[in-house]
């Protein structure tokens, strides 16, 4: 039997017209994410990585969610993240291994406040 991984996009239930809600930002080194990993944005460089709600370097605070699944090496990369606008599956969502409940509603408003909203699929 074979798992099909998510697809590019699969998470979204809308998004504003012309891509308004997609944004191509820095992308941290050494990462393998799959498509709707919520991500966190580093303070100090810009760039963004998945959410970690105990740490202290920006990346605590959700900033959107990954559009495409993306891999980078040690030197980093270029990944699109839905930004603003848009609605998105919760059930679909990544999130971090051991995030908890608190954490992960936290997060939801935070998204919210970006107007990405999540649904129930």
């Amino acid at each position: 039997m074979k798992t099909e991984g998510m697809h590019t996009g699969e998470f979204l239930v809308s998004e504003g017209n012309n891509s308004i809600s997609r944004e191509q930002v820095p992308v941290a080194a050494n990462l393998d994410m799959e498509p709707g990993t919520v991500v966190g944005k580093v303070s100090a460089t810009g760039v963004y990585a998945p959410l970690a709600p105990a740490a202290a370097d920006g990346t605590e605070t959700a900033a959107g969610v990954l559009y495409a699944g993306k891999v980078t090496d040690a030197s980093g990369g270029n990944g699109v993240i839905i930004a603003r606008l848009a609605e998105v599956v919760d059930s679909l969502l990544v999130w971090p291994d051991g995030i908890t409940a608190e954490e992960q509603s936290d997060a939801v408003k935070e998204l919210a406040e970006l107007d990405v909203i999540t649904r129930n699929a």
